[in-house]
């Protein structure tokens, strides 16, 4: 079924010379060129046909897991070639549906990852059921992203959560090999102990550690990526997030509340540090890859309106170009945490350093789609090969300083396949929403959808 399926899609989208294995270079891409002259449709399956092979081809080999880079040029810091991540490998499990779906990888090929995974994912270093942030993918042991977490990481841990919620909702209770894997990744997820990461309080905290318990002492509140954090946590059956944690913790006791306008687009709640403007587009994204933000209300907002408005500001700002920053525009736009010209940065209006994120405009899709089309053309076809290599687009760039690093960030490109496929069949949507746990802890936390 592999071979057939792939040689229709060469066919279709005429892009022989652009399907390339783990780590080769695409063909360069030249302006007037007949792949430059896909449809709408054809060049949004390629896009998520390159980007999905990160999760495939550029799996970690002993784990299955998402590398949490992959630089083509080489240039990897030590001993980062066998660093997975969890929560990029979370979204990692979503887009290998969406790969069995699209018929990238036959669905035998998807259930042996994904079986893989979850093998690992029992194996792994886990506190108090959250799994680290960074492990080591030959081993499961945890690998510190700080000097300070190195024990268990509740976001991340949510991320991955909401890929096997997912993925276990994929799976056909009538087939037994399916069956039992649904199984195990359910009780990988009935094994967080989210009210752990309570303390004993009305509040949720990011990291716990045996070495250094709750030293790091960073309560999750909002608004920002986090909010699945506290629908999953709330949704659990085992060890579930008590209701004051989500109205005095993320909601600040009614103080998330704070009504702002740019652009004619109106943001009801603050955007932590980034009231004016709204946060990074990434706060838009990660916790809607399952959560489906449509009609999605509760108290404090509206998310659809609060996520489209957000990504319609951050539109708008690059179109008006205030910095004068070269090739911002309504065919380029996009800013979120990414690489940076100088290291890592979350890039946002307020926060501007000329540095465009192809993920923030792809994942935006559901949002904006003709607004992300055009900047998905202009980086394809104007950008050309110096922003597309083996995994898709490239994790940032600047026109301005002619800074085009061939470098992948899982937690960036695992957003693109997932958004695009719920912009065009609401997949992983679908699959999340119908999981009577999670409607259980929706209704909980007072949301309706």
């Amino acid at each position: 079924m592999k071979t057939p399926f792939r040689l229709l899609i060469i066919l279709l989208l005429f892009t022989t010379s652009l399907m390339s294995t783990a780590g080769k270079q695409t063909k360069s891409l030249k302006s007037g060129d007949k792949l430059h002259k896909l449809s709408d449709d054809s060049l949004l399956t390629l896009i998520q046909y390159h980007t999905f092979q990160y999760f495939q081809d550029g799996a970690e080999p002993v784990s299955g897991m998402a590398c949490e880079r992959i630089h083509t040029d080489g240039d990897y810091p030590e001993n980062d070639k066998t660093v997975v991540t969890t929560g990029g490998s979370g979204f990692g499990v979503m887009a290998i549906l969406v790969g069995i779906e699209r018929g990238f990888i036959s669905r035998g090929e998807g259930i042996k990852h994904l079986d893989k995974i979850a093998g690992f994912l029992e194996r792994a270093d886990r506190f108090h059921g959250a799994w680290p942030h960074w492990m080591f993918g030959e081993t499961g042991k945890v690998k510190p992203f700080g000097k300070k977490d190195d024990g268990g990481d509740i976001v991340e841990t949510a991320y991955m959560v909401q890929g096997l919620i997912c993925a276990k909702n994929y799976l056909k209770q009538d087939v037994p090999v399916e069956k039992a894997l649904a199984d195990k990744l359910a009780k990988l997820c009935n094994g967080v102990e989210w009210s752990w990461y309570q303390n004993g309080k009305p509040a949720f905290y990011w990291h716990w550690s045996p070495t250094h318990n709750w030293e790091m002492n960073f309560a999750i509140e909002g608004y920002n990526e986090c909010l699945i954090a506290y629908v999953l946590g709330a949704s659990s059956p085992t060890y579930p997030l008590s209701l004051d944690a989500y109205h005095q913790c993320w909601a600040r006791n009614g103080d998330i509340n704070g009504e702002t306008t740019k652009y004619g687009y109106i943001l009801k709640l603050k955007h932590n540090g980034a009231e004016e403007y709204g946060g990074p587009l990434f706060w838009a994204h990660y916790s809607y890859l399952g959560l489906d933000p449509r009609n999605l209300k509760d108290e404090y907002a509206t998310y659809w309106d609060e996520n489209r408005n957000q990504v319609l500001i951050d539109y708008e700002y690059c179109v008006e170009n205030p910095k004068k920053f070269i090739g911002y525009g309504p065919d380029c736009w996009g800013l979120t945490a990414s690489y940076s010209v100088n290291g890592y940065s979350a890039h946002m209006p307020s926060n501007d350093l000329g540095v465009i994120s192809p993920t923030a405009a792809l994942s935006s899709f559901p949002y904006t789609p003709k607004e992300s089309m055009k900047a998905a053309r202009y980086f394809y076809t104007k950008l050309g090969d110096k922003l597309w290599g083996p995994y898709g687009f490239y994790d940032a760039f600047s026109e301005t300083e002619n800074w085009f690093p061939k470098r992948y960030l899982a937690i960036d490109q695992g957003p693109i396949v997932v958004m695009i496929e719920n912009y065009r069949s609401q997949l992983l949507w679908k699959l999340f929403m119908k999981d009577e746990d999670i409607q259980n802890g929706l209704t909980k936390l007072g949301f309706t959808y």
